[in-house]
């Protein structure tokens, strides 16, 4: 293994700092290849390392009597009683949206069903929360239509309904959609599966899809600004097939309720890298993998591009040696792609060979936990003031009261969202008592008597003009909503949506919005899973 001589240029197009890459080579005790620069920039970036919303996150409550599972899983889990648990989680593909509107909605779907699978349990819903730039822009109007396209798409496709969401419109979204995708599934409460890496010499499996081209930096510039040239990221955005997600479910869930699986994860940003070094960083031991074996669709793809690409519909898997056949079986069976591509080790290191040589070698805990963690400058935005000098004394009353009400009702925000939901198959799988429309989506669990309450809710307008009162506004409202129908609330999950946490006031408005919802669920006995 050769260290690479890396130029100034190249650490800053990999998203690293100075500082980072000396950090970097502190921890190697040497310069590294260029495929470890390429694993270190996408683990140490912002998408996922949050090490800009670290410090402040950790303020939020995790704790709670039904809580199961909180942060540093793949989903939350919490206790429903039956000896069921109830996992879920809701997750932002902004960047992937705005420069292929279809795939990067489509995809987002994906992968936020992967990670409610990788736990054990079998997903039952879907909802979205999107907020676009007017539609009589026809750029916003493109977007919009191709988000829906994707998520109606993928959900439909893979047999999971979408039952329900938010859309929002405002000129702040013009060119700068969020789309996040909300997902629970159902899985019994003595099969809940980790992602850990745990036995030494236990069997590493690759499973799903080949691996190609598609999707590699997409963590990284998952965490880059929207400039004028972000459409010629095209090739970063990865590509969904549904119906291979579907059989990777049915396999996945097979080999774990079969009792074949020690760990597993899926690979979604930062692909291979990512859920090689996180399953042994969690679980404190070493990954050795060799990509000659993992299964790929492209020739001639370098290391670099194996380790980060973000090819869709794939999962990484531990077994124990003896059960090593089953499991190949079990997913050959369902048409897919299987093979054993490494080993546990008890080194706690990454190690990556290609052709019989090691290509990277670095150790776990550092590179998925040791980003630096940063305690960004904030600011409170001077804008907050002319916001409070505004009051409704100072708009005159309409002259025309009925045409006020009509433009009113005629905003896209007042409107009846029915286009988009039509779009949805919310009744697949018949679980759906209450779907799209109401305060809150009503799901049934067959068998058992006691239904299920989910809604989603913000106000941006709200938390644009006091960023802690409209998060406590958000969470109260998800509250009423499921009290309205019937439900008691039992926990929460978020995607906070912000921009370049270089800004201090961006900071600002971010710290003051983790407080928000910090002392409403605190509040309303709702903890952060």
């Amino acid at each position: 293994m050769i260290p690479t001589d890396i130029s100034p240029e190249t650490i800053s197009q990999h998203g690293l700092t100075p500082e980072e890459y000396h950090r970097i080579c502190e921890i190697l005790g040497r310069q590294p290849t260029f495929t470890e620069l390429g694993i270190f920039s996408v683990m140490w970036s912002e998408h996922c390392s949050y090490k800009s919303s670290k410090i402040h996150l950790r303020r939020l409550p995790h704790q709670g009597p039904c809580v199961v599972q909180g942060p540093g899983e793949n989903a939350g889990v919490v206790d429903i009683g039956d000896g069921l648990v109830a996992v879920f989680k809701i997750e932002s593909h902004n960047h992937p949206s705005f420069i292929e509107p279809y795939q990067g909605a489509a995809t987002g779907v994906g992968g936020i069903i992967r990670d409610i699978f990788t736990m054990g349990a079998r997903p039952i819903a879907l909802m979205d929360a999107l907020h676009f730039g007017f539609i009589d822009d026809p750029k916003n109007r493109m977007i919009l239509e191709g988000v829906v396209a994707g998520v109606g798409g993928y959900g439909n496709c893979i047999g999971i309904p979408t039952v329900g969401g938010q859309t929002v419109f405002s000129r702040h979204y013009a060119n700068n959609p969020l789309v996040n995708v909300f997902c629970l599934g159902i899985a019994r409460r003595d099969q809940i599966f980790y992602g850990r890496a745990t036995g030494v010499g236990n069997p590493v499996i690759y499973v799903g899809a080949r691996t190609g081209r598609d999707g590699i930096h997409g963590a990284t510039m998952a965490s880059e600004e929207f400039d004028e040239r972000s459409e010629e990221k095209r090739p970063t955005v990865q590509v969904g097939d549904p119906f291979l997600e579907k059989l990777l479910l049915e396999a996945c869930l097979e080999a774990m309720h079969s009792g074949l699986v020690v760990g597993i994860q899926d690979m979604g940003a930062a692909g291979l890298t990512c859920s090689t070094c996180e399953m042994g960083s969690r679980a404190g031991t070493g990954v050795e993998i060799e990509l000659d074996r993992v299964p790929q669709r492209e020739a001639g793809m370098t290391a670099y591009e194996i380790m980060l690409s973000e090819s869709q519909e794939r999962m990484l898997l531990v077994t124990r040696e003896e059960n090593e056949p089953k499991v190949l079986e079990i997913f050959t069976r369902w048409g897919l792609d299987a093979a054993t591509i490494g080993r546990v080790t008890g080194d706690g290191m990454l190690r990556v060979l290609q052709s019989g040589t090691i290509v990277a070698e670095v150790p776990n805990r550092p590179l998925a936990d040791g980003a630096p963690v940063y305690n960004r400058p904030m600011k409170r935005p001077a804008y907050l003031d002319e916001g409070r000098a505004f009051g409704a004394d100072l708009v005159a009353p309409p002259r025309d009261w009925e045409q006020a009400v009509i433009r009113m009702m005629s905003s896209p925000n007042l409107c009846r969202k029915r286009w988009i939901w039509e779009q949805y198959d919310h009744m697949v799988r018949t679980n759906t008592l209450v779907g799209p429309g109401a305060d809150a989506s009503i799901l049934r669990l067959k068998g058992k008597e006691r239904l299920l309450a989910i809604s989603t809710d913000c106000n941006p307008r709200y938390s644009y003009l006091d960023p802690a009162a409209g998060a406590r506004a958000a969470v109260a409202e998800a509250c009423r909503n499921i009290v309205c129908s019937g439900g008691t609330p039992l926990a929460a999950t978020n995607c906070l949506n912000f921009a370049s946490p270089e800004n201090p006031e961006t900071m600002w408005q971010f710290s003051q919005t983790v407080d928000g919802i910090r002392e409403a669920c605190q509040a309303l006995g709702t903890p952060i899973t």
